[in-house]
């Protein structure tokens, strides 16, 4: 069933799905999915802490496509709620490496749980009506793995067509144990803010993940500053509270700061109402976040 709005519910902070709910904000959503910005942050010389981009590797052009199975038009469209089971484990989930490329849909596509595998569901080129960019985490066999939406740690394989690609510059880096977020550009730190991240039983879920979309604050307690949704959702859905179930992680701000560096949420990453709206405005959707326990070294910005 199609779902249509992103909620807040509670002081805590999230990002929560619900069928039958009043009908989402869907321009203002249109309008925080448009591009980011050109224009370039203040220059910084710290040194990146990233070294390949595994997403850049071409196929080899003697490598053979492996064919797609028909997929069976009854499958399920992956959309806000969480997406079907079936999907292979990200293999590199913890990898702090940028994904510099992203992939759109541009018709309903069949996505599958291996190169020349089975058909799982059908990925669409929106997400309640909100243009799908998803990051590209590995190319094999002449089919591209993409990081799933709605789920955590999980990829779905594409086979060739049906799809365009985009640049993504930008990166997100959460550490759980410090509670640091670092904003990263072409491998280099750019900005680094203290942050709130989920109670214990709530955890912020570790892994890779990326900038789904944006939404207005639906509440005060927002700080009037827009709201990222992440593909990532709840590690245990049934921990968080019932108003709050079919919920994504977001990146957002509060009315005060007075908990940062907390672990206080039910499992979003909650940040200064200025680092926000730097972020806003730098780092379109689609880019890429992972969530670790600790960076080997802290980033230069830190």
């Amino acid at each position: 069933m199609p779902f249509d709005r992103m909620k807040s519910s509670g002081r805590r902070g999230w990002l929560a799905a619900g069928v039958g709910i009043p009908a989402l904000l869907v321009t203002a959503l249109l309008t925080g999915l448009a591009l980011t910005p050109e224009k370039e942050p203040v220059a910084n010389n710290a040194a990146p802490v990233i070294t390949a981009t595994p997403s850049e590797v071409d196929q080899s052009p003697e490598e053979s496509v492996l064919p797609a199975a028909p997929a069976p038009p009854g499958l399920p469209v992956v959309t806000y709620d969480p997406a079907p089971a079936g999907f292979p484990a990200d293999p590199a989930a913890m990898d702090t490496t940028a994904l510099t490329e992203g992939l759109h849909p541009t018709r309903k596509i069949p996505a599958y749980d291996a190169p020349g595998g089975k058909p799982i569901a059908f990925l669409a080129p929106t997400i309640s009506e909100v243009e799908l960019i998803m990051p590209i985490a590995d190319r094999r066999s002449g089919w591209t793995a993409v990081l799933l939406p709605s789920a955590n740690r999980k990829l779905a394989w594409l086979p060739p067509g049906g799809h365009t690609t985009v640049t993504l510059r930008d990166q997100i880096v959460v550490e759980r144990r410090v509670h640091r977020l670092t904003w990263y550009r072409a491998g280099k730190a750019v900005r680094t803010w203290e942050v709130s991240l989920g109670q214990r039983g709530q955890e912020t879920p570790l892994g890779r993940t990326f900038v789904l979309g944006r939404t207005p604050p639906p509440e005060d307690v927002y700080g009037g500053v827009d709201i990222y949704a992440l593909g990532s959702i709840p590690d245990d859905l049934d921990a968080v509270p019932a108003g709050l179930r079919g919920a994504h992680i977001g990146v957002h701000t509060w009315y005060n700061d007075d908990e940062l560096g907390e672990n206080t949420t039910n499992g979003c990453i909650r940040l200064t109402r200025s680092g926000q709206r730097e972020l806003l405005a730098e780092v379109r959707p689609g880019s890429s976040v992972v969530v670790v326990e600790e960076l080997p070294t802290p980033p230069p910005t830190a």
